[in-house]
């Protein structure tokens, strides 16, 4: 019985939010990946993409919220998510028409092209702050659970209860969903093929009849979905407030990178790694080992290897490790120029 309450524990503050968390930064570092592999630049601007794609799906759920409009048991911002989708494709085909463009013309470097994202990731978070504001902003239209800690503990007599968030459970859900559709196209149609070959060789493409410029949007309509939909699960899950998803760029691209730059299946799993990494290391472990220790064995103090303080800090050091020890990521990539 101890022993799987302690697993239950487990479950409860590491499992399912590693899941959750992974899943979020899982799509991501998919976006950045994307944008890297075909039109062959780091994005620092991703997280301020995710992050109008979010202020979008808020301003949009009080739009609905004040004109009554609610689906049962589905949160509305995920109701309304298809419309935030189109807003922020919309933003990133409007930045890479003014700005990306512009480089990409001159056949710049990818470094010119790297700074130019940090000024375009700047220039979006203070068109954030200014359209919603700087402050948190809360968009659940009432938290919903697919189960509660306390129906758990009348339903199984287990001292520990499982909480399971309605946004966990459609995160994991929604994640996989749009995983097994991005495969699907990048391997099985005829665009995505074409995409696969820009991205592979961009001269031996042309030649071939490939159309470049509508790669460069399919890129974009991609990135930008991926953005949106990453941003809101991430902000239905936590909070949303705007200066956290600057702090953002780093776990992602840390994904990105631990999972081998330029390579979808080692972003997903990077994702994965930085998240259960974070929790495994800022937990406190003090009473998971009260349920499988006895009183004369337990340990003082939280057992916390580290404060959820330093959380950002641990995928800063995952990334230091992986680009000195093997740059190139779990799954073979490409060495960031």
């Amino acid at each position: 019985m101890e022993f799987l309450n302690s697993f239950i524990l487990i479950t409860n503050y590491i499992i399912f939010p590693g899941l959750t968390y992974g899943s979020q930064l899982a799509l991501g570092a998919l976006g950045i990946t994307i944008v890297y592999t075909v039109l062959r630049f780091s994005n620092f601007a991703h997280g301020e993409f995710m992050s109008f794609g979010t202020m979008s799906t808020i301003i949009l759920t009080w739009v609905f919220l004040d004109s009554n409009i609610k689906f049962g048991t589905f949160p509305t911002a995920i109701i309304v998510l298809p419309l935030s989708i189109i807003f922020t494709i919309i933003y990133c085909l409007l930045v890479d028409k003014f700005v990306f463009k512009f480089y990409r013309q001159q056949k710049s470097k990818s470094v010119i092209a790297l700074i130019v994202s940090i000024g375009v990731m700047f220039f979006t978070g203070g068109l954030i702050r200014f359209i919603i504001g700087p402050g948190d902003k809360n968009f659940m239209d009432g938290e919903r659970f697919i189960l509660k800690a306390k129906d758990f503990k009348m339903l199984t007599g287990f001292d520990e209860g499982l909480t399971i968030k309605s946004t966990q459970g459609v995160t994991i859900i929604l994640t996989i969903i749009l995983v097994v559709l991005l495969f699907w196209f990048l391997n099985k149609t005829k665009t995505g093929k074409s995409m696969r070959a820009y991205s592979d060789n961009q001269e031996l493409a042309l030649l071939s009849g490939i159309n470049p410029e509508r790669i460069v949007v399919i890129t974009w309509i991609i990135t930008g979905t991926l953005a949106c939909v990453a941003g809101t699960l991430y902000g239905l899950d936590k909070s949303y407030k705007p200066f956290t998803y600057l702090h953002l760029v780093l776990p992602i691209f840390a994904a990105a990178i631990v999972g081998g730059v330029g390579n979808p299946i080692g972003a997903i799993i990077g994702g994965f790694v930085i998240s259960f990494s974070e929790l495994l290391i800022t937990f406190a472990y003090k009473k998971f080992f009260f349920y499988i220790l006895t009183d004369n064995f337990l340990p003082n103090g939280l057992l916390q290897i580290l404060s959820t303080d330093y959380k950002i800090a641990v995928s800063f050091i995952i990334l230091v490790l992986v680009l000195l020890i093997k740059p190139t990521g779990i799954y073979k990539g490409k060495i960031i120029e």
